[in-house]
C-alpha cells in the first residue's frame, strides 16, 4: 500500500485484533529494505534515515547504488493486518555491520525474518545470513531482482548461499506492492509450516 494513502481510521490498530506478530525484514546495504516496508505498510512507516555523508564514504560501497543519498541508522517499522485477529509488525534492520549492535534487541521476540537479496552482491548476504542463524530465526529469501542480467535459478541460488532445503526462495521487486506481500506471504506459509 502506498504510504500516502494511511488515513485516520487506519491510524490505530483495531480493537478486534487479538495477536500481533514481529517480522524482521533484513539483507545488505541498499538491498531494498525500507522500499519494502513502504510498500507494504498500511500507515505511513516510520523511518530513521538520514542523508549520507563523506565520513561514511569509506564503509558503504555506493558502487551497486549510486544514486543512494540516503541510509537507516537505526530500524524501519511498518505495520499490516492480516486479518480482523491478526496484525504483523515489520521491522527493517540497517544493512551495514557498523550497526550490527540493533539486532540483538530487534530479533528478540521476532517470529522469522524475510532476507532481501541483490543477486548481483551475493557475497555481501553471506554476514546477514550469519546473524539471522546466530539469533535462531526462520528466514525466507526473497531475491531483490535489480538487473534482469543477474538473474539466477533457484538451484544456484540455493547453492551458492548454502541454504537448507526447506528455506523458502522467492522473487519479488520490493517497489510493488503485489510481488513484496508474495514474498511475506511466502515467509508467513513457512513459519506457519514450521509450527505445524
Amino acid at each position: 500500500m502506498d504510504s500516502t494513502s494511511a488515513s485516520a481510521e487506519n491510524i490505530y490498530v483495531p480493537d478486534a485484533v487479538q495477536r500481533a506478530a514481529k517480522i524482521l525484514v533484513v539483507g545488505h546495504f541498499a538491498v531494498g529494505k525500507t522500499t519494502l516496508i513502504g510498500t507494504l505498510s498500511e500507515i505511513t512507516p516510520l523511518r530513521t534515515e538520514e542523508r549520507m555523508t563523506q565520513a561514511a564514504a569509506h564503509l558503504d560501497d555506493l558502487r551497486s547504488a549510486p544514486g543512494k543519498e540516503t541510509t537507516t541508522v537505526a530500524l524501519d517499522f511498518g505495520r499490516l493486518t492480516l486479518s480482523d485477529e491478526l496484525v504483523l509488525y515489520l521491522f527493517g534492520t540497517p544493512g551495514q555491520q557498523r550497526f550490527v549492535q540493533l539486532w540483538e534487541d530487534m530479533a528478540r521476540g521476532s517470529l522469522g525474518a524475510l532476507l532481501l537479496i541483490d543477486p548481483g552482491r551475493l557475497a555481501d548476504t553471506f554476514p546477514v545470513i550469519d546473524l539471522v542463524e546466530r539469533y535462531g530465526l526462520e528466514y525466507a529469501v526473497a531475491v531483490n531482482s535489480f538487473d534482469p542480467a543477474t538473474q539466477h535459478g533457484e538451484d544456484e541460488l540455493r547453492e551458492a548461499l548454502d541454504l537448507l532445503p526447506d528455506t523458502p526462495v522467492i522473487h519479488c521487486d520490493a517497489r510493488d506492492q503485489k510481488s513484496s506481500a508474495k514474498a511475506l506471504i511466502t515467509l508467513v506459509q513457512h513459519l506457519l509450516a514450521r509450527v505445524a
